[in-house]
């Protein structure tokens, strides 16, 4: 099972995919381009042998249920 952490100061959620990510491991960053009137932006960390390690939420607040960012 992964981990969520917010930072409400940059309005910004990270999600891990299973165990934590090591330092320099996420080596592809890949923006997801969202449906038209939605705000904010997902990035995809991959590792070098194209795996999913954990995906930034920018605009958290608007993309993510409240309930899932609350006491972050």
């Amino acid at each position: 099972m992964g981990d969520l952490r917010y930072d409400p100061e940059v309005d910004a959620a990270y999600a891990t995919i299973g165990r934590p990510i090591r330092p320099g491991e996420a080596v592809r960053q890949v923006s997801v381009e969202l449906p038209d009137g939605m705000t904010g932006e997902l990035i995809l960390d991959f590792d070098r042998d194209g795996h999913l390690l954990g995906i930034e939420v920018l605009g958290a607040s608007v993309l993510l249920r409240p309930e899932d960012i609350r006491g972050q």
